[in-house]
């Protein structure tokens, strides 16, 4: 059945009475009198042909048919104000904060050049940058983003990769080999002291070593068993025994000969860290704009580590 469509001022009205559940409150909210609200909701209902909202002199709540609009209109509305949100960005410049959750490898990656660089470009913005070892809903706990290895993200994300390959290393102090051979095969490390790793499910990692196809995982023992990656490096450093972290938090330690590397054939590389975010809703200005810094200084990142690849979190 053709109708004329109700105006969209109309539609915010009437969704800002039945969220309020009170004309007053939604009023001082739309900066008009409640009595023109009255006036709207009334030509509004006789422009549908159904009542909307329940009325007492105490009380306002949506009528069945209304809390069925509301419910649809409520998204509609919200796409609305980012859509508007996204064109007045290109106006005014970015202002709010973007929200991050990544591991700690991956913020050290993000911390060295694209944060710096989009708060330089957007001086108005802030960034939130959360680091936490659990795999998390962005979604569900507010991010606007994650960074996580390209197989760990949800396949209903949109994904953006940098960084270039990762991979772990097996780290020693030159202290430890003092008393003890170097490992030459992943079965040695079973004759060594190995600092364990305990992983966000409370599971303690087994070692997943490779080697031209041929794939190992060695389930080490050890004096100490930890959760945080650069106390995995402090503990290899102190000679407790080898490590196995990402080659991101050991190069400091690696490149000052406080560690060496070992097994260093069974460290292979592979697709490092992606950039993620929900795919089915509207891209915030912010995110698509620290999206955009993310690709520009991309080259830098790799030029400037070269041979000391980045590696994410497990």
């Amino acid at each position: 059945m053709n109708r004329e469509r109700p105006a969209l001022t109309d539609l915010t009205a009437f969704a800002a009475i039945a969220s309020h559940r009170s004309f007053r409150q939604a009023a001082d909210e739309l900066g008009v009198s409640a009595s023109a609200l009255s006036h709207t909701m009334k030509a509004l209902e006789e422009r549908v042909g159904v009542r909307l909202l329940h009325r007492t002199t105490r009380s306002v709540a949506p009528t069945e048919a209304g809390a069925a609009l509301l419910e649809r209109l409520r998204p509609i509305l919200t796409d609305l104000d980012d859509a508007l949100g996204a064109v007045d960005g290109f106006r005014t410049g970015l202002r709010g904060t973007l929200r991050i959750n990544a591991g700690e490898s991956a913020a050290r990656i993000l911390m060295r050049k694209a944060v710096p660089r989009f708060l330089a470009e957007h001086p108005d913005m802030h960034v939130d940058l959360v680091t936490d070892g659990r795999l998390v809903d962005i979604v569900a706990e507010g991010f606007d983003a994650g960074v996580r290895l390209g197989e760990s993200v949800p396949q209903d994300m949109v994904g953006v990769r940098f960084g270039g390959p990762a991979r772990f290393v097996a780290i020693v102090s030159p202290r430890y080999l003092k008393k003890r051979p170097a490992p030459r095969s992943p079965s040695d490390l079973l004759q060594h002291a190995c600092i364990r790793y305990r992983m966000q499910s409370g599971k303690i990692y087994r070692w997943e070593l490779e080697k031209r196809g041929r794939s190992v995982a060695v389930d080490v023992q050890g004096p100490v068993t930890l959760d945080r990656d650069d106390l995995m490096v402090d503990a290899a450093t102190d000679g407790l025994g080898i490590a196995f972290v990402p080659e991101l938090a050991a190069e400091q330690s690696l490149a000052s000969g406080k560690v060496v590397a070992v097994l260093e054939e069974w460290c292979p590389r592979f697709p490092g860290l992606m950039l993620y975010y929900p795919g089915h809703r509207h891209v915030p200005p912010a995110l698509r704009a620290f999206v955009d810094v993310l690709k520009e200084v991309e080259p830098e990142v790799r030029a400037g580590r070269q041979s000391k690849k980045a590696s994410p979190d497990r």
